[in-house]
């Protein structure tokens, strides 16, 4: 997939539109220094895009695979324009994420506008509550995040709390790469897998 050159025109097409966004997921913790191999490019932008986004996706010959209020997933036969996964947030979670976007390197050399890390770790927060199966991937991601030099702790912390899981933060910070949780995926509240919830306005407050 053509990276650089996808997040290229989508970006082209968002900044145009005044709509904010930002990359996320894998790409985004590349940024951050996690290295991974990754398939698809992962954005968030308001909910207000999400007509404009769809629309010109779909004119840029991809075919939309779901959508949901919170969500959209989009493939294309091209493997160079590949896979483009959007989630859309509303109200003040938008204007917490966005408030303090920041530019970094990206792929091939571009640039790229990625959340603050406690921003994405919220995210994460979310995405596993949704997809339980997610929850050991998401949160080896969160503890990397929890390792860098500037990030605020207590407030990625807060968000576990907010989710009531405030226990599972502790073993979080205690957990060492390769091993474990010890209690696994089971233990911690969530929905059943495929049950969907549109991110909440209380995500990054």
């Amino acid at each position: 997939m053509n990276f650089a050159g996808v997040i290229e025109a989508v970006s082209r097409f968002l900044v145009s539109r005044g709509h904010p966004f930002a990359v996320i997921g894998d790409i985004s913790m590349s940024a951050y220094g996690m290295s991974r191999m990754t398939l698809d490019v992962d954005l968030v932008s308001t909910g207000e895009a999400q007509n404009d986004v769809i629309e010109f996706l779909e004119s840029e010959g991809y075919e939309t695979i779901h959508r949901s209020d919170g969500y959209s997933n989009h493939t294309h036969a091209d493997p160079d324009k590949g896979q483009i996964d959007v989630v859309y947030v509303r109200g003040a979670t938008a204007d917490a994420l966005f408030a303090d976007v920041r530019v970094v390197d990206g792929p091939d050399g571009g640039t790229i506008p990625i959340l603050r890390a406690e921003h994405l770790a919220a995210m994460k927060i979310f995405a596993f509550k949704n997809d339980p199966s997610r929850t050991l991937s998401e949160l080896e991601d969160i503890r990397f995040l929890l390792t860098l030099e500037d990030v605020d702790r207590n407030e990625i912390r807060s968000y576990f709390e907010k989710q009531g899981l405030g226990r599972l933060y502790v073993e979080v910070e205690q957990w060492k790469l390769g091993t474990r949780f010890r209690s696994g995926p089971a233990h911690h509240p969530g929905r059943p897998p495929g049950a969907e919830v549109p991110p909440s306005d209380s995500a990054a407050r």
